[in-house]
């Protein structure tokens, strides 16, 4: 009997908020959402790539910390296919929320998940940078890569460099 009463004054209790709940969840007041991630999407496309060996991996960092070799400081890195003969692929990341994200992507032939260099640090597979900026020594500036993600869907192109 205790819980039939228990449950009446929950029904009652919520009937009574409904009201304020819609109206403080319509209105402008900074409430926690229940999907922190708006469900962008963000398509990377990469061409150029020398052959379709191994596959392509892309990084996409919210601040310069880390940028681009430390991917433990990335927020998210992974691998995307390359097709059989094709010289080009595309890497999407879903569930992103809106925002700047530095990205980077690599031509990663042996899909060891990093990217290999000679002896004096000069890349031996391709490597690339959204929006394509200039590179000489180094990568290219956090600042050079930026990509202002929104919903539903942006895209870029990063053609791979090969040194």
């Amino acid at each position: 009997m205790k819980w039939a009463l228990n449950l009446g004054a929950i029904l009652m209790l919520t009937q009574l908020l409904a009201p304020v709940l819609i109206d403080a969840q319509s209105s402008n007041l900074d409430l926690p959402q229940a999907h922190a991630y708006a469900g962008c999407t963000l398509r990377i496309h990469v061409d150029r790539l020398h052959n379709s060996k191994g596959n392509i991996g892309t990084v996409i960092f919210t601040s310069p910390d880390g940028w681009p070799d430390d991917t433990s400081k990335a927020f998210r890195v992974g691998p995307a296919p390359i097709a059989p003969g094709e010289h080009q692929g595309t890497a999407v990341w879903n569930d992103l929320p809106s925002g700047d994200y530095g990205v980077a992507a690599i031509h990663d032939e042996n899909s060891n998940a990093k990217l290999d260099k000679n002896l004096l640090g000069i890349p031996k597979e391709g490597f690339g940078f959204a929006n394509n900026p200039h590179v000489g020594w180094g990568p290219a500036p956090f600042k050079a890569a930026l990509v202002h993600v929104t919903c539903p869907v942006t895209e870029t192109t990063i053609h791979m460099i090969y040194k």
